[in-house]
Protein backbone atom coordinates (compact mmCIF):
# COMPACT_ATOMS: atom_id res chain seq x y z
CA UNK A 1 0.00 0.00 0.00
CA UNK A 2 2.65 2.46 1.10
CA UNK A 3 4.58 1.53 -2.48
CA UNK A 4 1.62 2.05 -4.52
CA UNK A 5 1.04 5.95 -2.95
CA UNK A 6 4.12 6.94 -2.69
CA UNK A 7 3.68 9.04 -6.02
CA UNK A 8 0.08 10.02 -5.74
CA UNK A 9 0.69 13.22 -3.87
CA UNK A 10 -2.42 16.05 -3.17
CA UNK A 11 -2.35 18.82 -4.69
CA UNK A 12 -4.28 21.89 -2.65
CA UNK A 13 -5.18 24.68 -4.21
CA UNK A 14 -2.65 26.72 -3.48
CA UNK A 15 -0.13 24.43 -4.86
CA UNK A 16 -1.49 24.29 -8.48
CA UNK A 17 0.56 27.51 -9.09
CA UNK A 18 3.93 26.31 -7.48
CA UNK A 19 5.59 23.74 -9.53
CA UNK A 20 6.21 20.47 -7.63
CA UNK A 21 9.28 18.91 -6.94
CA UNK A 22 9.15 15.12 -8.96
CA UNK A 23 12.88 14.47 -8.98
CA UNK A 24 15.79 15.46 -5.69
CA UNK A 25 19.30 16.16 -6.78
CA UNK A 26 21.77 14.39 -4.39
CA UNK A 27 24.88 16.35 -4.24
CA UNK A 28 26.89 13.64 -2.46
CA UNK A 29 30.54 14.46 -1.28
CA UNK A 30 31.55 17.96 -2.32
CA UNK A 31 35.25 18.10 -4.03
CA UNK A 32 36.91 18.10 -8.33
CA UNK A 33 36.43 15.39 -10.40
CA UNK A 34 39.41 13.34 -9.22
CA UNK A 35 38.41 13.48 -5.42
CA UNK A 36 35.23 11.79 -6.94
CA UNK A 37 36.73 9.48 -8.40
CA UNK A 38 38.85 8.36 -5.85
CA UNK A 39 35.79 7.92 -3.37
CA UNK A 40 34.08 6.00 -6.19
CA UNK A 41 36.85 3.53 -5.66
CA UNK A 42 37.11 3.61 -2.09
CA UNK A 43 33.38 2.70 -1.90
CA UNK A 44 33.26 0.25 -4.77
CA UNK A 45 36.30 -1.66 -2.92
CA UNK A 46 34.35 -1.32 0.20
CA UNK A 47 30.91 -2.54 -0.96
CA UNK A 48 32.60 -5.16 -3.20
CA UNK A 49 34.14 -6.49 0.38
CA UNK A 50 30.88 -6.07 1.86
CA UNK A 51 29.43 -8.83 -0.45
CA UNK A 52 32.54 -10.70 -0.09
CA UNK A 53 32.56 -11.07 3.56
CA UNK A 54 29.20 -11.43 4.75
CA UNK A 55 29.17 -13.89 1.81
CA UNK A 56 31.39 -15.84 3.21
CA UNK A 57 30.18 -15.97 6.69
CA UNK A 58 26.51 -17.47 5.63
CA UNK A 59 28.35 -19.89 3.48
CA UNK A 60 30.77 -20.94 5.83
CA UNK A 61 27.82 -21.42 8.27
CA UNK A 62 25.54 -23.04 6.04
CA UNK A 63 28.43 -25.50 4.77
CA UNK A 64 29.69 -26.41 8.60
CA UNK A 65 28.25 -28.58 10.36
CA UNK A 66 29.56 -27.15 13.59
CA UNK A 67 28.20 -23.97 12.87
CA UNK A 68 24.70 -25.19 13.15
CA UNK A 69 23.86 -23.34 16.36
CA UNK A 70 21.76 -20.83 17.03
CA UNK A 71 24.03 -18.01 17.40
CA UNK A 72 25.79 -18.28 14.07
CA UNK A 73 22.22 -18.99 13.34
CA UNK A 74 21.80 -15.47 13.87
CA UNK A 75 24.81 -14.22 12.63
CA UNK A 76 24.00 -15.71 9.32
CA UNK A 77 20.76 -14.05 9.05
CA UNK A 78 23.04 -10.71 11.04
CA UNK A 79 24.91 -11.51 7.87
CA UNK A 80 22.17 -11.14 5.24
CA UNK A 81 21.41 -8.01 6.63
CA UNK A 82 24.09 -6.81 6.33
CA UNK A 83 24.45 -7.01 2.46
CA UNK A 84 20.84 -5.95 1.85
CA UNK A 85 21.37 -2.07 4.21
CA UNK A 86 24.60 -1.48 2.43
CA UNK A 87 22.89 -2.36 -1.00
CA UNK A 88 20.36 0.29 0.27
CA UNK A 89 22.77 3.05 -0.15
CA UNK A 90 25.69 2.15 -1.97
CA UNK A 91 24.56 1.24 -5.42
CA UNK A 92 23.01 4.68 -5.50
CA UNK A 93 25.32 6.75 -4.33
CA UNK A 94 28.32 4.75 -6.70
CA UNK A 95 26.15 5.70 -9.40
CA UNK A 96 25.03 9.12 -8.18
CA UNK A 97 28.89 9.84 -8.01
CA UNK A 98 29.65 9.52 -12.10
CA UNK A 99 26.17 11.08 -12.73
CA UNK A 100 26.44 14.70 -14.29
CA UNK A 101 22.63 15.39 -13.06
CA UNK A 102 22.98 13.36 -9.99
CA UNK A 103 19.23 13.03 -9.56
CA UNK A 104 17.01 10.66 -8.44
CA UNK A 105 13.12 10.77 -8.97
CA UNK A 106 10.83 11.24 -6.06
CA UNK A 107 9.79 7.75 -5.97
CA UNK A 108 13.01 6.23 -5.50
CA UNK A 109 14.12 8.79 -2.81
CA UNK A 110 11.42 7.61 -0.85
CA UNK A 111 11.97 3.76 -1.89
CA UNK A 112 15.70 4.42 -0.30
CA UNK A 113 14.22 6.45 2.55
CA UNK A 114 11.99 3.38 3.30
CA UNK A 115 14.48 0.48 3.14
CA UNK A 116 17.29 2.36 4.78
CA UNK A 117 15.34 3.43 7.84
CA UNK A 118 13.83 -0.55 7.88
CA UNK A 119 17.26 -2.13 8.07
CA UNK A 120 18.35 -0.07 9.93
CA UNK A 121 15.94 -0.91 12.74
CA UNK A 122 16.07 -4.32 11.94
CA UNK A 123 19.35 -4.21 12.47
CA UNK A 124 18.84 -2.73 15.91
CA UNK A 125 16.36 -5.59 16.95
CA UNK A 126 19.21 -8.53 15.69
CA UNK A 127 21.61 -6.73 17.83
CA UNK A 128 19.11 -6.99 20.53
CA UNK A 129 18.35 -10.68 19.99
CA UNK A 130 22.09 -11.69 19.21
CA UNK A 131 22.73 -9.90 22.83
CA UNK A 132 19.66 -12.09 24.40
CA UNK A 133 21.40 -15.49 23.25
CA UNK A 134 24.99 -14.47 24.08
CA UNK A 135 23.57 -13.75 27.88
CA UNK A 136 21.44 -17.03 27.70
CA UNK A 137 24.35 -18.87 26.70
CA UNK A 138 27.12 -17.47 29.68
CA UNK A 139 24.17 -16.99 32.03
CA UNK A 140 21.84 -20.16 32.29
CA UNK A 141 24.24 -22.34 30.17
CA UNK A 142 22.38 -25.41 31.45
CA UNK A 143 19.16 -24.00 30.08
CA UNK A 144 20.03 -22.55 27.30
CA UNK A 145 19.74 -25.66 24.61
CA UNK A 146 16.04 -25.69 26.02
CA UNK A 147 15.54 -22.40 25.59
CA UNK A 148 16.91 -21.22 22.32
CA UNK A 149 16.02 -23.89 20.62
CA UNK A 150 15.81 -23.72 16.40
CA UNK A 151 11.92 -22.32 16.38
CA UNK A 152 12.80 -20.01 19.04
CA UNK A 153 15.12 -18.37 16.71
CA UNK A 154 13.21 -18.70 13.88
CA UNK A 155 10.62 -16.63 15.20
CA UNK A 156 12.34 -13.74 16.92
CA UNK A 157 14.72 -13.30 13.57
CA UNK A 158 10.73 -13.47 11.80
CA UNK A 159 10.06 -10.68 14.06
CA UNK A 160 13.36 -8.49 13.75
CA UNK A 161 12.14 -8.65 9.84
CA UNK A 162 8.65 -7.70 10.31
CA UNK A 163 8.69 -4.97 13.21
CA UNK A 164 11.38 -3.54 11.02
CA UNK A 165 10.10 -3.20 8.32
CA UNK A 166 6.05 -2.46 9.32
CA UNK A 167 7.29 0.12 11.54
CA UNK A 168 7.65 3.21 8.90
CA UNK A 169 5.53 2.86 6.06
CA UNK A 170 2.69 4.84 7.62
CA UNK A 171 5.20 7.45 8.60
CA UNK A 172 6.96 7.46 5.63
CA UNK A 173 3.84 7.64 3.69
CA UNK A 174 2.79 10.99 5.26
CA UNK A 175 6.55 12.59 4.91
CA UNK A 176 6.28 11.75 1.18
CA UNK A 177 1.90 13.59 0.62
CA UNK A 178 3.86 16.73 2.44
CA UNK A 179 4.41 19.18 -0.56
CA UNK A 180 7.91 19.95 -2.20
CA UNK A 181 7.36 22.71 -4.29
CA UNK A 182 10.58 24.83 -3.58
CA UNK A 183 14.59 23.61 -3.72
CA UNK A 184 15.06 20.41 -4.64
CA UNK A 185 19.12 19.78 -4.12
CA UNK A 186 19.67 17.53 -1.32
CA UNK A 187 23.22 18.05 0.82
CA UNK A 188 23.66 14.86 1.34
CA UNK A 189 24.06 11.65 -0.91
CA UNK A 190 20.93 9.34 0.39
CA UNK A 191 17.31 10.76 0.80
CA UNK A 192 17.46 10.81 4.84
CA UNK A 193 14.71 12.98 7.30
CA UNK A 194 16.19 15.69 8.17
CA UNK A 195 17.42 17.10 4.61
CA UNK A 196 13.63 15.56 3.34
CA UNK A 197 11.74 17.97 5.81
CA UNK A 198 13.92 20.81 5.22
CA UNK A 199 12.83 21.02 1.60
CA UNK A 200 9.31 21.05 2.54
CA UNK A 201 7.25 23.75 1.80
CA UNK A 202 4.83 22.84 4.60
CA UNK A 203 5.61 22.20 8.38
CA UNK A 204 4.94 19.01 9.72
CA UNK A 205 5.46 19.13 13.36
CA UNK A 206 3.18 15.82 14.26
CA UNK A 207 5.18 14.03 11.50
CA UNK A 208 8.23 14.66 12.72
CA UNK A 209 7.42 14.47 16.13
CA UNK A 210 6.13 10.67 15.37
CA UNK A 211 8.92 10.06 13.07
CA UNK A 212 11.62 11.03 15.92
CA UNK A 213 10.06 9.52 18.63
CA UNK A 214 9.91 6.35 17.31
CA UNK A 215 13.74 5.85 15.79
CA UNK A 216 14.80 6.90 19.03
CA UNK A 217 12.50 4.93 21.14
CA UNK A 218 13.70 1.78 18.94
CA UNK A 219 17.50 3.12 19.68
CA UNK A 220 16.50 3.54 23.11
CA UNK A 221 14.96 0.27 24.47
CA UNK A 222 17.22 -1.85 22.55
CA UNK A 223 20.38 -0.38 23.73
CA UNK A 224 19.48 -0.47 27.19
CA UNK A 225 18.48 -4.33 26.62
CA UNK A 226 22.17 -5.03 25.11
CA UNK A 227 24.20 -3.19 28.10
CA UNK A 228 21.38 -4.60 30.73
CA UNK A 229 22.14 -7.70 29.19
CA UNK A 230 26.00 -7.45 29.17
CA UNK A 231 26.09 -6.09 32.46
CA UNK A 232 24.75 -9.19 33.97
CA UNK A 233 26.84 -11.13 31.76
CA UNK A 234 30.11 -9.63 32.72
CA UNK A 235 28.75 -9.94 36.75
CA UNK A 236 28.58 -13.50 35.04
CA UNK A 237 31.88 -14.09 33.56
CA UNK A 238 33.89 -12.73 36.46
CA UNK A 239 32.84 -15.14 38.60
CA UNK A 240 34.12 -17.91 36.69
CA UNK A 241 36.82 -19.49 38.96
CA UNK A 242 39.19 -20.26 35.68
CA UNK A 243 40.89 -17.93 33.73
CA UNK A 244 40.46 -19.82 30.62
CA UNK A 245 36.98 -19.57 31.24
CA UNK A 246 36.80 -16.38 31.28
CA UNK A 247 39.18 -16.17 28.29
CA UNK A 248 36.68 -17.89 26.23
CA UNK A 249 33.37 -15.83 27.33
CA UNK A 250 35.18 -12.68 26.48
CA UNK A 251 36.31 -14.10 23.26
CA UNK A 252 32.49 -15.01 22.72
CA UNK A 253 30.89 -11.74 23.47
CA UNK A 254 34.05 -9.58 22.88
CA UNK A 255 33.45 -8.87 19.20
CA UNK A 256 29.39 -8.24 19.24
CA UNK A 257 30.39 -5.79 22.01
CA UNK A 258 32.35 -4.20 19.45
CA UNK A 259 29.76 -4.06 16.81
CA UNK A 260 27.52 -2.81 19.11
CA UNK A 261 29.74 0.00 19.70
CA UNK A 262 30.70 0.87 16.02
CA UNK A 263 27.13 1.05 14.64
CA UNK A 264 25.17 3.07 17.99
CA UNK A 265 27.84 5.45 18.47
CA UNK A 266 28.16 6.80 15.18
CA UNK A 267 23.67 5.97 14.93
CA UNK A 268 22.85 7.75 18.08
CA UNK A 269 24.72 11.26 17.42
CA UNK A 270 22.55 11.13 14.36
CA UNK A 271 19.39 10.70 15.18
CA UNK A 272 19.43 10.86 19.18
CA UNK A 273 21.31 14.49 19.82
CA UNK A 274 20.46 17.36 17.48
CA UNK A 275 21.58 17.68 14.39
CA UNK A 276 21.91 21.46 14.14
CA UNK A 277 24.99 21.94 15.39
CA UNK A 278 26.56 18.89 13.49
CA UNK A 279 28.38 19.92 10.11
CA UNK A 280 26.76 18.88 6.92
CA UNK A 281 30.33 17.08 5.97
CA UNK A 282 30.49 15.53 9.43
CA UNK A 283 27.09 13.72 8.91
CA UNK A 284 27.52 12.52 5.62
CA UNK A 285 30.91 11.14 7.43
CA UNK A 286 28.76 9.76 9.89
CA UNK A 287 26.45 8.35 7.55
CA UNK A 288 29.00 6.57 5.37
CA UNK A 289 30.58 4.98 9.38
CA UNK A 290 27.39 3.36 10.39
CA UNK A 291 26.06 2.21 7.02
CA UNK A 292 28.96 1.57 4.46
CA UNK A 293 31.72 0.83 7.41
CA UNK A 294 29.92 -0.87 10.21
CA UNK A 295 29.14 -3.50 7.24
CA UNK A 296 32.11 -3.82 6.47
CA UNK A 297 34.17 -4.16 9.40
CA UNK A 298 31.72 -7.04 10.77
CA UNK A 299 32.95 -9.82 8.74
CA UNK A 300 36.29 -9.27 9.90
CA UNK A 301 35.35 -8.52 13.63
CA UNK A 302 33.51 -11.69 13.58
CA UNK A 303 35.82 -13.83 12.00
CA UNK A 304 39.43 -12.63 13.24
CA UNK A 305 38.01 -12.91 16.85
CA UNK A 306 36.36 -16.52 16.33
CA UNK A 307 38.06 -19.39 16.20
CA UNK A 308 35.14 -21.53 15.41
CA UNK A 309 34.47 -19.28 12.07
CA UNK A 310 38.32 -19.02 11.24
CA UNK A 311 38.42 -22.90 10.95
CA UNK A 312 35.07 -22.76 9.12
CA UNK A 313 36.40 -20.30 6.59
CA UNK A 314 39.86 -22.26 6.35
CA UNK A 315 37.99 -25.47 5.39
CA UNK A 316 35.87 -23.15 3.12
CA UNK A 317 39.29 -22.23 1.51
CA UNK A 318 40.73 -25.42 1.38
CA UNK A 319 38.03 -26.89 -0.63
CA UNK A 320 38.03 -24.15 -3.15
CA UNK A 321 41.55 -24.89 -3.50
CA UNK A 322 40.76 -28.55 -4.15
CA UNK A 323 38.19 -27.78 -6.63
CA UNK A 324 40.43 -25.57 -8.69
CA UNK A 325 43.20 -28.24 -8.90
CA UNK A 326 40.74 -31.17 -9.75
Amino acid sequence: MFFFFIGLRPMNRSATHIHLVTEFILLGFPGCWEIQIFLFSLFLVAYVLTLLGNGTIICAIRWDPRLHTPMYFLLGNFAFLEIWYASSTVPNMLANILSKTKTISFSACFFQFYFFFSLGTTECLFLAVMAYDRYLAICHPLHYPTIMTGKLCRILVSLCWLTGFLGYPIPIFFISQLPFCGSNIIDHFLCDMDPLMSLSCAPAPITEFVFYTQSSLVLFFTIMYILRSYTLLLRAVFQVPSAAGRRKAFATCGSHLVVVSLFYGTVMVMYVSPTYGIPTLMQKILTVAYSIMTPLFNPLIYSLRNKDMKVALRNILFRMRISQNS
